[in-house]
Formats: structure tokens, C-alpha cells, sequence
């Protein structure tokens, strides 16, 4: 019987093992051809409230169409020492998703492999992308990074059209706890031309706390073997948030990977399609993402004052949530 160590030790294992409701787990497969012109993200998941139910969440990048197939929650199974979820004929795990759904909105039939990825690093004093906040059992909601970067092989037919995914790129990532927060941006990206396999993924929300709230953060850029940790638990500072128009502009500061470094990020939004978030009463929270977003980035380690660039590139089919930021998000501290 896995305890409370195992399972926060453990990101990527489903959490919901008598927990209380409300309680919703969600992972996100993001998935992306060779040709780029097929983008797709598949979410898995359950929900546990008044209407506890199984979903599977697809997104289509490209046109925008986004399906929210919901299945019996006596169709949910997840394995107790590793990985792995199966909804109905569907299964999912880190390192392959298989696929037959088959409603009369959508039907799809995918065999996809998954391999080279690597997770957000785990350890007693930092557990994954929460840092030592995964430890408190009284969050709101909590993350967790399966693999900044990795190759897919295998195919999957939509609605009768037979895409290849092989030499395609992946991200997995996921959620879980009682709701979505009240507002937040969310950005990654792993498609930068000049740097394979680097992998950008950024959020930030407001967080409550006691009986009171804070504005959390967390980036991560994974760079040719190291990953920069921007992060309120490692006391890194938001020097600018803006948000105009379009275009996001963040600015941080931290000691990250032995020395302070500077992450500059400027994003701009592309078309959304709408998902479903949880809150602690349904799945009605409308999630406008976008998987066509740009965002371009520059790392610096700092030095005596002066900039010493490590990392410049442009990310392309950024995955992107902008949401709720204007009421509350940019006025926080």
C-alpha cells in the first residue's frame, strides 16, 4: 500500500487514492508531426464532485476544435506503483498512448510511442516543478513536468484521416488537487529551430494561501542537459509582467544551475480553442489555449553587472493560456 511519500515522490502516478472530494487529475500529451502541420493535445482525466465522470480532452491545433469526451467513472483504472491510466479501450502512460475513441462527434485510433524524454528532476527536498509546495497537502492545485522533450513514432487516424507521427516531438505534463486557479498564464514550448530538445515551460497563477493569496511562479528551461529553475520557492524575482494585446512580456531574475541568471520571455498569442477546466463544482471553467503561440527567449548568467548570454532562440507552437489575468493576475504582488 503506497503512502503519502510515495505518491508526492512520485508526480506522475494518479493522486485521487482516497482523496476527498472535489478532486479532478488531468494529464496533457501534446504531440506534434514531423511536418509540424498536425498539432494535437489529448488530455485524460477525472473529475470527482457532484458529477464524478472519466474525460478525454482533444484539442486540434489547427483548426482549433476542441471534443470533450466523457466516460462512466467505473471506466477509470490507474495503476497503484507507476504510470499508467486506462479510460475505457484507451491506455496512457510516459512512454505510450493508445487510442480508440469512438463517439459520434469524433472517433480516433492511435498506437503512439514515446521515447528520449526526461522529467522535471525529483528529490526529497524538491519533489518536481512544485519544489518543497508539494509537500503541503492543503494546495489548491498542483503540477508536475513528465518530459520537457521526446520523439514520438507511430500513427493516428481522425475521423478516417491517417496521420504519421513518426520523428514527430512530445511534452507531457499534468494536473491535479481541487480547481484550476482563479487566474493564470501558462506557457511551453520544445519546437526551437536552432536548439533540439530545449523545452521553455512557464506559469504563473494566484495562489491561495491561509487566508490570504499570492502571486506563484514557476519556469523551467531545459537546455542542453541543465535546467534553469525560475520559482517562487527558490526565491527567484518577476522583474516585468505585461500583458498587451497580443504579446506577454516576462522578465526574471535567480540564482539558478550554481549562478544568477536573467530569463527574458516575450510571447505572443495565437488562435485559441476552448477546453474545460475544474473548479470544485464541474467542469466549467472555459480554458482558452492556443498551440500556434510564439515565444521567444533569452537566458543570461549574470556577472559583475554585466550580461552574458547562454541561450537565445524563437519557440514555435507554443501551447498558451492567458486567462483572468487583467482582474487579477497583473495587479498582485
Amino acid at each position: 500500500m503506497r503512502g503519502f511519500w510515495t505518491t508526492v515522490l512520485n508526480p506522475g502516478w494518479y493522486h485521487g487514492v482516497g482523496k476527498k472530494r472535489p478532486f479532478f487529475e488531468g494529464w496533457y500529451f501534446k504531440q506534434i508531426d514531423a511536418t509540424t502541420q498536425h498539432k494535437y493535445v489529448i488530455i485524460p482525466g477525472v473529475f470527482l464532485s457532484k458529477d464524478p465522470h472519466a474525460f478525454i480532452q482533444v484539442l486540434n491545433g489547427t483548426s482549433k476544435e476542441a471534443f470533450y469526451h466523457r466516460y462512466p467513472l467505473s471506466q477509470f483504472w490507474a495503476a497503484e506503483d507507476r504510470f499508467e491510466v486506462h479510460i475505457g479501450a484507451n491506455r496512457f502512460t510516459s512512454q505510450a498512448m493508445s487510442l480508440n475513441v469512438d463517439f459520434p462527434e469524433q472517433k480516433i485510433e492511435a498506437d503512439l510511442q514515446f521515447s528520449g524524454g526526461q522529467p522535471w528532476p525529483v528529490s526529497v527536498k524538491s519533489p518536481g516543478i512544485m519544489g518543497w509546495y508539494a509537500w503541503v497537502p492543503t494546495m489548491e492545485c498542483y503540477h508536475g513536468v513528465l518530459s520537457f522533450d521526446h520523439k514520438i513514432d507511430g500513427t493516428m487516424r481522425i475521423d478516417g484521416e491517417l496521420i504519421d507521427f513518426t520523428n514527430g516531438r512530445g511534452y507531457i505534463e499534468k494536473d491535479w488537487g481541487k480547481s484550476f486557479p482563479s487566474a493564470w498564464i501558462w506557457l511551453q514550448t520544445n519546437h526551437f529551430d536552432n536548439a533540439p530538445g530545449t523545452c521553455l515551460t512557464a506559469s504563473i497563477a494566484m495562489i491561495p494561501w491561509q487566508w490570504t493569496r499570492f502571486r506563484g511562479f514557476i519556469v523551467g528551461l531545459w537546455h542542453e542537459g541543465t535546467l534553469y529553475r525560475f520559482a517562487t520557492y527558490t526565491k527567484a524575482k518577476t522583474e516585468t509582467l505585461t500583458v498587451v494585446g497580443e504579446q506577454i512580456h516576462w522578465v526574471l531574475t535567480g540564482k539558478t544551475a550554481g549562478a544568477k541568471h536573467r530569463l527574458e520571455i516575450i510571447a505572443s498569442r495565437g488562435e485559441t480553442g476552448i477546453l474545460a477546466g475544474p473548479s470544485t463544482v464541474d467542469m466549467g471553467k472555459r480554458v482558452a489555449e492556443s498551440l500556434t503561440a510564439t515565444a521567444t527567449v533569452q537566458l543570461s548568467r549574470l556577472e559583475r553587472g554585466k550580461e552574458v548570454k547562454i541561450f537565445e532562440g524563437n519557440g514555435r507552437f507554443a501551447g498558451l493560456e492567458v486567462h483572468n489575468v487583467e482582474e487579477e493576475l497583473l495587479t498582485a504582488k
